[in-house]
């Protein structure tokens, strides 16, 4: 898939149809940045399970699939888009720049 590839539905959506390795998948997380520059995600720990420590690895999958993903999109090396990736990581753990709220009445995030 190519970077920044747009498919249907919500608008901005990413194309991930034709990726057979989704079926029988469960998606557990959506996130969009948004005009503002804060981040909006939508997050249904249920289908990971109970201990919130498979959402951190989960995480860590994200961050180094990421890694991959911008080494093909912008020519950088793999390990340094890693770094640059952890670098914010840390600063908004540091300093967060949002804070995290229900999106809907029944508390969704």
């Amino acid at each position: 898939m190519s970077f920044g590839r747009k498919g249907i539905g919500h608008k901005g959506s990413i194309d991930v149809s034709g990726i057979p390795a989704l079926a029988g998948g469960e998606e557990f997380l959506r996130m969009w940045k948004q005009s503002n520059g804060n981040v909006l995600c939508v997050i249904d720990p249920a289908a990971l399970g109970a201990d919130p420590m498979l959402f951190g690895l989960a995480i860590v999958d994200a961050i180094r699939h990421g890694a991959k993903a911008y080494a093909q999109a912008v020519n950088v090396d793999e390990e340094h888009a890693f770094e640059r990736i952890m670098e914010g990581v840390n600063a908004e753990l540091a300093n967060p720049t949002d804070t995290p709220r229900p999106l809907g009445p029944e508390g969704t995030h």
